[in-house]
Protein backbone atom coordinates (compact mmCIF):
# COMPACT_ATOMS: atom_id res chain seq x y z
CA UNK A 1 0.00 0.00 0.00
CA UNK A 2 1.14 3.53 -0.80
CA UNK A 3 1.18 5.11 2.76
CA UNK A 4 -2.30 6.99 2.16
CA UNK A 5 -5.20 5.69 4.11
CA UNK A 6 -6.94 3.33 2.15
CA UNK A 7 -10.73 4.58 2.23
CA UNK A 8 -12.28 1.25 3.63
CA UNK A 9 -9.49 0.55 6.31
CA UNK A 10 -11.54 1.00 9.26
CA UNK A 11 -14.50 -1.16 8.53
CA UNK A 12 -11.96 -3.58 6.54
CA UNK A 13 -9.71 -4.28 9.95
CA UNK A 14 -13.00 -4.73 11.98
CA UNK A 15 -14.36 -7.31 9.89
CA UNK A 16 -11.09 -9.07 9.32
CA UNK A 17 -10.70 -9.47 13.09
CA UNK A 18 -14.16 -10.94 13.30
CA UNK A 19 -13.22 -13.22 10.29
CA UNK A 20 -10.35 -14.36 12.17
CA UNK A 21 -11.84 -14.66 15.47
CA UNK A 22 -14.40 -16.67 13.89
CA UNK A 23 -11.62 -19.12 12.68
CA UNK A 24 -11.41 -18.06 8.74
CA UNK A 25 -8.17 -19.17 7.40
CA UNK A 26 -8.96 -19.17 3.84
CA UNK A 27 -9.92 -15.52 1.58
CA UNK A 28 -10.37 -16.66 -2.00
CA UNK A 29 -11.24 -13.51 -4.22
CA UNK A 30 -12.06 -11.84 -7.27
CA UNK A 31 -10.17 -8.37 -6.86
CA UNK A 32 -12.73 -5.68 -6.69
CA UNK A 33 -12.16 -1.59 -4.65
CA UNK A 34 -14.98 -3.35 -2.27
CA UNK A 35 -12.89 -6.38 -0.76
CA UNK A 36 -9.12 -4.96 -1.43
CA UNK A 37 -8.29 -3.59 1.67
CA UNK A 38 -9.49 -7.15 3.28
CA UNK A 39 -7.29 -8.88 0.83
CA UNK A 40 -4.21 -6.68 1.70
CA UNK A 41 -5.01 -7.67 5.62
CA UNK A 42 -5.90 -11.26 5.14
CA UNK A 43 -2.70 -11.76 2.80
CA UNK A 44 -0.13 -10.01 5.12
CA UNK A 45 -1.24 -12.09 8.18
CA UNK A 46 0.55 -15.11 8.75
CA UNK A 47 -2.14 -17.37 9.78
CA UNK A 48 -4.42 -16.33 6.63
CA UNK A 49 -4.29 -17.09 2.92
CA UNK A 50 -5.81 -15.19 0.21
CA UNK A 51 -6.62 -17.69 -3.18
CA UNK A 52 -6.83 -15.12 -6.03
CA UNK A 53 -9.79 -17.07 -8.10
CA UNK A 54 -10.25 -16.57 -11.69
CA UNK A 55 -13.96 -16.64 -11.74
CA UNK A 56 -16.36 -16.77 -8.72
CA UNK A 57 -17.65 -19.74 -8.81
CA UNK A 58 -13.88 -21.92 -8.24
CA UNK A 59 -14.79 -19.88 -4.71
CA UNK A 60 -17.26 -21.93 -3.92
CA UNK A 61 -15.72 -25.21 -4.72
CA UNK A 62 -13.04 -24.29 -2.33
CA UNK A 63 -15.31 -23.01 0.35
CA UNK A 64 -16.53 -26.44 0.04
CA UNK A 65 -13.29 -28.29 -0.12
CA UNK A 66 -12.39 -25.99 3.20
CA UNK A 67 -15.57 -27.59 5.04
CA UNK A 68 -14.19 -30.94 4.19
CA UNK A 69 -11.46 -30.86 5.55
CA UNK A 70 -12.31 -28.77 8.92
CA UNK A 71 -11.71 -25.49 7.70
CA UNK A 72 -13.19 -22.15 7.29
CA UNK A 73 -13.26 -19.78 4.32
CA UNK A 74 -14.91 -16.40 2.79
CA UNK A 75 -15.58 -15.91 -0.76
CA UNK A 76 -15.23 -12.44 -1.51
CA UNK A 77 -16.48 -10.82 -5.27
CA UNK A 78 -18.49 -8.17 -6.85
CA UNK A 79 -22.15 -8.37 -7.10
CA UNK A 80 -21.94 -8.87 -10.63
CA UNK A 81 -20.00 -12.28 -9.84
CA UNK A 82 -22.93 -13.79 -8.20
CA UNK A 83 -24.33 -13.98 -11.62
CA UNK A 84 -21.66 -17.19 -12.14
CA UNK A 85 -22.18 -19.00 -9.08
CA UNK A 86 -25.86 -20.51 -9.27
CA UNK A 87 -25.13 -23.67 -10.48
CA UNK A 88 -22.17 -24.34 -7.92
CA UNK A 89 -24.84 -23.14 -4.80
CA UNK A 90 -26.90 -26.20 -6.25
CA UNK A 91 -24.06 -28.39 -5.31
CA UNK A 92 -23.60 -26.59 -2.02
CA UNK A 93 -27.32 -26.83 -1.05
CA UNK A 94 -27.33 -30.32 -2.53
CA UNK A 95 -24.10 -31.26 -0.01
CA UNK A 96 -25.49 -28.95 2.76
CA UNK A 97 -22.35 -27.35 2.43
CA UNK A 98 -21.87 -23.88 4.45
CA UNK A 99 -20.52 -21.16 2.01
CA UNK A 100 -19.49 -17.65 3.75
CA UNK A 101 -19.70 -14.80 1.42
CA UNK A 102 -18.69 -11.62 1.20
CA UNK A 103 -20.74 -9.47 -1.78
CA UNK A 104 -20.04 -5.73 -2.43
CA UNK A 105 -22.79 -4.51 -4.57
CA UNK A 106 -22.99 -2.65 -7.81
CA UNK A 107 -26.38 -1.48 -9.22
CA UNK A 108 -27.98 0.26 -6.11
CA UNK A 109 -27.79 3.70 -4.14
CA UNK A 110 -26.52 5.69 -6.01
CA UNK A 111 -25.21 3.48 -8.82
CA UNK A 112 -24.21 5.07 -12.21
CA UNK A 113 -23.62 2.89 -14.53
CA UNK A 114 -26.68 1.86 -15.80
CA UNK A 115 -24.99 -1.69 -16.77
CA UNK A 116 -24.52 -2.82 -13.06
CA UNK A 117 -28.79 -2.26 -12.30
CA UNK A 118 -29.64 -5.78 -13.77
CA UNK A 119 -27.25 -8.03 -11.94
CA UNK A 120 -27.74 -5.76 -9.01
CA UNK A 121 -31.13 -6.34 -8.56
CA UNK A 122 -30.95 -9.85 -9.26
CA UNK A 123 -28.48 -10.65 -6.22
CA UNK A 124 -30.86 -11.04 -3.62
CA UNK A 125 -33.34 -12.94 -5.35
CA UNK A 126 -30.38 -15.65 -6.72
CA UNK A 127 -28.92 -16.18 -3.41
CA UNK A 128 -32.41 -16.95 -1.57
CA UNK A 129 -33.57 -18.76 -4.44
CA UNK A 130 -30.62 -21.10 -3.66
CA UNK A 131 -30.92 -21.07 0.04
CA UNK A 132 -28.39 -18.57 0.77
CA UNK A 133 -29.37 -16.28 3.74
CA UNK A 134 -28.09 -12.86 2.89
CA UNK A 135 -27.02 -10.33 5.65
CA UNK A 136 -27.16 -6.34 4.51
CA UNK A 137 -25.44 -3.86 5.41
CA UNK A 138 -26.18 -0.44 4.35
CA UNK A 139 -24.87 1.41 7.61
CA UNK A 140 -21.35 1.06 9.22
CA UNK A 141 -23.32 0.59 12.42
CA UNK A 142 -24.58 -2.77 11.15
CA UNK A 143 -21.51 -4.23 10.33
CA UNK A 144 -20.98 -6.42 12.92
CA UNK A 145 -24.01 -7.44 13.37
CA UNK A 146 -24.29 -8.64 10.16
CA UNK A 147 -20.87 -10.45 10.01
CA UNK A 148 -21.83 -12.02 13.32
CA UNK A 149 -25.32 -13.47 12.07
CA UNK A 150 -23.63 -14.41 9.09
CA UNK A 151 -20.31 -15.83 10.49
CA UNK A 152 -22.86 -17.78 12.70
CA UNK A 153 -25.24 -18.99 10.10
CA UNK A 154 -22.74 -20.54 8.28
CA UNK A 155 -20.37 -21.97 10.74
CA UNK A 156 -22.64 -22.68 13.55
CA UNK A 157 -25.94 -23.30 12.08
CA UNK A 158 -24.27 -25.29 9.10
CA UNK A 159 -26.53 -22.56 6.58
CA UNK A 160 -25.10 -20.75 3.71
CA UNK A 161 -24.79 -17.14 4.04
CA UNK A 162 -23.67 -13.85 2.48
CA UNK A 163 -22.79 -10.95 4.06
CA UNK A 164 -23.83 -8.42 1.44
CA UNK A 165 -22.34 -4.58 1.84
CA UNK A 166 -24.32 -1.92 0.12
CA UNK A 167 -23.33 0.70 -2.22
CA UNK A 168 -24.87 3.07 0.82
CA UNK A 169 -22.07 1.66 2.75
CA UNK A 170 -19.20 1.28 0.17
CA UNK A 171 -19.70 4.47 -1.53
CA UNK A 172 -21.13 4.18 -4.79
CA UNK A 173 -18.50 4.68 -7.84
CA UNK A 174 -18.33 7.06 -10.59
CA UNK A 175 -17.64 4.25 -13.54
Amino acid sequence: MDGNVHPHDVWSRELFKQFKDAGVRLYSYIPDAGNARLVELADADNETRTVLLTTEEEGVSLAAGADLVGEKAVLMMQSSGVGNCPNFLSFVKGGNFPILMMVSMRGDYGEQNPWQYPMGEAVEPILEAMGVLVFKVERADELEGAATAALNTAFKAGKSAALVLSQKFLGAKGF
